[in-house]
């Protein structure tokens, strides 16, 4: 088996690395740490098992899911998803009979995942995982619903957050900065999988590192040759970007004026 492990963190690849070690049917193991890196390794090394985290920087396990396109995908007998998502949200997964890890995972759960995927590439199965992988794929496209509450877990607690209250969001390495009136919240995503699931009607990106919600605009200054300063509800200041200018051009028109 040619196996490719995806993911940002060092330590989680080394944990799944390890517990792979005694595995005699394995020809090699790969690793990327991102998104682009692993559309390019898949294309090149066509592995059998891929191990694919789901929340990652530069884009989602989703995302690259996407990208790489249904005939690649068609190459990969046994993906599994390795994630951090809480129960409610793994019932996705279970509905459309896909294989996860849920983190932090023992070697018991391992070893059962692994089992399954093994059996999947030598029994050959006819019901093609990956139709039904495809088939989650559309039905997350087609959903128009965006989210009113945010999750973050924090030691032994996971904490609830209602996006309303967001007023603005920076990029803060691989995690965003969640900005409330009170207080700010670290959350590890991604700017562009965060700016996917917020509602577009009241959340609007204005540089590559910032979203703001705009019913926390306190007011626009026009800056030079035309470019924007936006003024926050308790004065923090965010110059548009000029590659975001036509987008948030257009918000204005649709939404405000």
């Amino acid at each position: 088996m040619k196996i490719l492990i995806i993911d940002d963190e060092p330590l989680a690849r080394d944990r799944i690395r390890e517990m792979l070690k005694k595995e005699k049917e394995i020809e090699f193991i790969a690793e990327a740490a991102n998104g682009g890196e692993a559309v390019e390794k898949i294309e090149t090394l066509q592995p059998e098992i891929v191990f694919l985290d789901i929340q990652m920087p530069d884009m989602d396990g989703f995302q690259m899911l996407e990208k790489l396109g249904a005939a690649a995908l068609a190459r990969i007998p046994a993906i599994i998803f390795v994630t951090a998502f809480d129960e409610h949200a793994l019932r996705a997964f279970e509905f459309h009979a896909l294989d996860y890890l849920l983190k932090p995972f023992d070697r018991r759960r391992f070893a059962e995942t692994l089992k399954r995927a093994k059996n999947q590439i030598k029994n050959n199965v006819g019901n093609n995982p990956n139709e039904r992988l495809l088939d989650l794929l559309e039905q997350m496209n087609s959903q128009t619903e965006y989210l009113e509450w945010l999750t973050i877990k924090k030691d032994e607690r996971i904490r609830l957050f209602k996006t309303k209250d967001i007023q603005w969001i920076e990029a803060q390495g691989n995690y965003v900065l969640l900005k409330f009136a009170e207080n700010s919240e670290l959350m590890r995503e991604t700017m562009d999988g965060i700016e996917t699931r917020l509602n577009p009607r009241n959340f609007v990106r204005i540089h590559r590192s910032a979203i703001i919600n705009v019913n926390h605009i306190k007011e626009l200054q026009v800056w030079r040759r035309g470019e924007y300063r936006v003024v926050m509800e308790g004065g923090k200041l965010f110059t548009l970007s000029r590659g975001y200018r036509n987008r948030f051009d257009e918000f204005l028109k649709k939404r405000l004026l």
